[in-house]
């Protein structure tokens, strides 16, 4: 049954560890721009702090976001952020009936999770079956859901949805295109690496280094404060290249993103076709230039607003900031 009417506008929500970022879609044959919007975040990840102080304050600002961005919407999806989810693949032997099925699926679950299989909730989806079943799990935990569904009820959101960044981020920047691409998601706390085959992703790692560790470098490096630094980094889109100071730091993320190439190749004997960039970090001045020539790859930056129809007018506005808006529109576009 379809969660949703044909006539109702979707709102998709990214609550990023240090910001919100929200998309609002009409439904038709391209889904068209409403409204979008933005907020900086004070109070930190829900994952972390005092829990009930964040989530009333994460309810309280994503209501100021909606007002502001005259949302006309109740109707909301979100994701779980990659590093709170489980991910894994596993092959079961093919001669498995469907109702042996789900049980194996449960018994190889168990193996792999470190939190009580009772705690947790399970999400899988059959990749393949030829010879064997290749089935892609997510697990996360029900008390990890049950905070989110807190703070969508105090915000007077009525979510329809939770699903991963990881599926968002697919639908926003694959879409149909069934070749091996590889996603590098520049979020605050880390930089996710993901692969998608036949648009689903199907490789996931998380690299411990994002934008506030940049920001860190740029403020240690310049003898600037944090604040300053994070203007600084923004400022940087200016450049025509990106500083040498800044190409040690990205180098470590290069190397990851090569490791993971090389890790995908080797469990696979595929090759990623291209490369796509996306997050805040990727408005760094010719970054898709240095990844393709350090890993001598098709590079791009992802524009997710190319899936939406908008007015012709905003464009400049959009092009700004599109890689940053690539969760919130891939789930507005579930």
């Amino acid at each position: 049954m379809g969660l949703f009417t044909k006539k109702e506008n979707i709102l998709g929500i990214d609550l990023g560890s240090t910001s919100i970022k929200i998309v609002e879609l009409k439904k038709s044959k391209t889904p068209s721009l409403v409204t979008y919007g933005y907020l900086e975040k004070a109070s930190g990840d829900i994952l972390k702090g005092e829990k009930e102080k964040i989530k009333k304050e994460t309810a309280e600002m994503l209501k100021f976001l909606c007002q502001k961005a005259k949302v006309t919407t109740n109707l909301a999806v979100t994701a779980l952020p990659s590093f709170s989810v489980f991910t894994s693949t596993i092959t079961l032997p093919i001669k498995l009936s469907k109702k042996e099925l789900y049980p194996a699926v449960v018994s190889q679950t168990k193996k792999l999770i470190s939190i009580p299989f009772e705690e947790a909730v399970l999400d899988w989806k059959i990749l393949e079956k030829e010879k064997d079943y290749k089935i892609l799990i997510h697990v996360t935990s029900k008390k990890l859901i049950r905070e989110y569904l807190e703070i969508f009820k105090l915000a007077n959101l009525n979510l329809l949805s939770l699903e991963t960044e990881s599926f968002a981020l697919s639908r926003a920047l694959v879409g149909k295109d069934p070749a091996v691409i590889m996603i590098v998601d520049f979020s605050a706390v880390s930089t996710d690496v993901i692969v998608v085959e036949k648009t689903i992703p199907v490789f996931h790692r998380s690299i411990n280094l994002g934008g506030l560790n940049l920001t860190e470098e740029i403020s240690k490096v310049l003898g600037i404060d944090f604040k300053m630094a994070e203007q600084f980094k923004r400022d940087l889109s200016a450049l025509d290249k990106i500083p040498n100071f800044l190409e040690d730091f990205l180098k470590q993320i290069v190397e990851e993103v090569d490791y993971s190439i090389r890790s995908y190749k080797n469990q696979t004997q595929k090759n990623i076709e291209k490369i796509i960039l996306s997050g805040g970090s990727a408005y760094l001045p010719n970054l898709d230039k240095y990844f393709s020539d350090a890993l001598k790859m098709k590079v791009i930056i992802g524009n997710p607003f190319k899936r939406v129809s908008y007015p012709e007018e905003i464009e400049p506005a959009l092009h700004d900031v599109a890689p940053r808006f690539s969760v919130a529109i891939g789930l507005a576009l579930k």
